[in-house]
């Protein structure tokens, strides 16, 4: 089977699925690729919404759409089910007419969509209603060559990308962010049997998620979560309630439902958009449990711990975003013990510090640009290889991709969408060349020295795959 490219997060739905809030019959996936309420809308960035990103960071246009994935060689994904927390939208500017084309213009799902959520009770049947959005179009041929399939383990995946039928097949396996999904985070404290009553109902369903990202923006009754917000989002939301806190009774209860694996039904917990304390207190908790950690959409921060804010690697410490919502060196390091899988994303905000991304040379020329905005991830990887390294493990094994495009994101210029994955691929092969003739061979154990294209290879398609191998059955 000719491997193809990995995503371990992204929101191919969130434009369509809101959308289709707008059109009747509402909640409808359509099978028409011209319509906006359709997986396969195909929407590549104008001009405009270029410059719009470039100017103001706002992404206007499609990343994800099954028909980008496919263009891309993105042919296994984990797409994200995301019930959109109603303070994303009922913030500082109102819930009024103003509001909602100001909040469209910014999420671009619909003033429709927008007036849903701000009006939102129930998390969990908005849930349930992305999970059928998806499951309408399961395995349904688009243009006579297309198709995308949900699948409930590693053997479906073989199956379905190695099928000689003439049809191109992406493999969907379905994850969650942010488990307000359960029907908490809002204004009242949540019933506590109606939470584990749904968090049990998530193992029972037909495509179970792989996994599940426990916090997310805003208070959720479970765990505390991290900053995440920044600019003109960041001014119009509030996430003081409950950040940087730990997990609650009733979070240490729905965990070990989701991990418990009675019958293989095990969900794995993603620890992105968890507070430092949280993930703190998780690791703790798994420790010895051979329950692997997952960073589904991450970046590193450069910093030793969350107890010691220091950098120990200086060539690259210094460049990356010095924030809690990344990563600190002692939690990578656990995660390459505990066999784990981090999938860097692609949000220029996160990956890189303002010094970093204001001291990136611009350009005019396409090459160059996508040279220049190709090291700021190539940092990340450099930065977590010479990590591992220096504690006497093998650094390219954990590395994955985890786009996290249309989740709000600023991607990096010139690789807009996931139709331009292997243009990033093929950079930072370029990167990974220029490193290992130069610094790589002074600083890497031998061990470490393996070839450009066996490291890009295994950040784009191999890694992620042997982990879905191991845990995805």
């Amino acid at each position: 089977m000719e491997t193809p490219y990995i995503d371990l997060h992204c929101h191919p739905a969130m434009k369509p699925y809101g959308k289709s809030f707008s059109l009747s019959p509402t909640r409808t996936n359509s099978p028409d690729p011209s319509k906006p309420n359709s997986l396969w809308y195909y929407d590549p960035p104008s001009l405009t919404d270029k410059l719009l990103n470039y100017i103001g960071g706002l992404t206007k246009f499609s990343q994800a759409n099954a028909t980008a994935l496919t263009y891309g060689n993105v042919h296994i994904v984990c797409p994200s089910l995301y019930p959109m927390e109603k303070w994303f939208v009922n913030n500082k500017l109102g819930t009024g007419d103003v509001s909602d084309v100001l909040n469209d213009f910014a999420l671009g799902i619909g003033k429709e969509r927008i007036n849903f959520i701000q009006q939102i009770t129930d998390y969990y049947t908005d849930l349930k209603d992305e999970y059928n959005f998806y499951r309408q179009l399961h395995n349904t041929i688009i243009k006579g060559k297309y198709r995308y399939v949900l699948v409930k383990n590693y053997t479906e995946i073989e199956y379905w990308q190695s099928l000689n039928d003439g049809i191109t097949t992406i493999c969907f396996l379905l994850t969650i962010e942010g488990l307000h999904a359960l029907n908490t985070g809002l204004e009242t404290d949540p019933n506590p049997d109606e939470v584990l009553t749904h968090a049990r109902e998530l193992k029972q369903w037909e495509f179970k998620p792989f996994f599940v990202t426990f916090a997310h923006h805003f208070w959720n009754h479970l765990c505390g979560h991290a900053k995440s917000l920044s600019g003109l989002v960041a001014d119009a939301t509030d996430q003081s309630k409950g950040i940087n806190t730990g997990f609650t009774d009733l979070g240490k209860q729905v965990l070990e439902i989701l991990l418990d694996n009675t019958d293989n039904k095990r969900i794995l917990i993603d620890i992105k958009h968890m507070s430092a304390l949280a993930r703190s207190e998780y690791i703790d908790y798994i420790k010895g449990k051979n329950i692997p950690l997952i960073m589904s959409h991450a970046a590193a921060n450069g910093l030793r711990s969350r107890t010691e804010p220091v950098v120990d690697i200086l060539e690259t410490g210094y460049k990356l975003l010095q924030e809690d919502i990344n990563f600190y060196d002692e939690e990578i390091l656990f995660l390459a013990q505990s066999n784990g899988i981090m999938g860097l994303q692609l949000d220029e905000r996160r990956i890189a510090s303002a010094a970093t991304l204001h001291d990136t040379p611009h350009s005019l020329f396409r090459n160059k640009i996508m040279h220049y905005r190709s090291a700021l991830l190539w940092n990340q990887v450099q930065h977590i290889a010479e990590l591992l390294n220096t504690h006497g493990l093998f650094a390219w094994n954990n590395i994955a991709i985890g786009s996290d495009f249309d989740g709000i994101i600023d991607p990096l210029n010139a690789f807009w969408t996931a139709e331009e994955m292997p243009f990033l691929a093929d950079y930072l092969e370029r990167h990974a060349y220029n490193y290992m003739q130069g610094r790589g061979k002074t600083v890497l154990q031998s061990y470490n020295q393996i070839s450009p294209h066996e490291i890009i290879t295994r950040i784009f398609s191999d890694n992620a795959l042997r982990f879905i191998k191991t845990y995805f059955i």
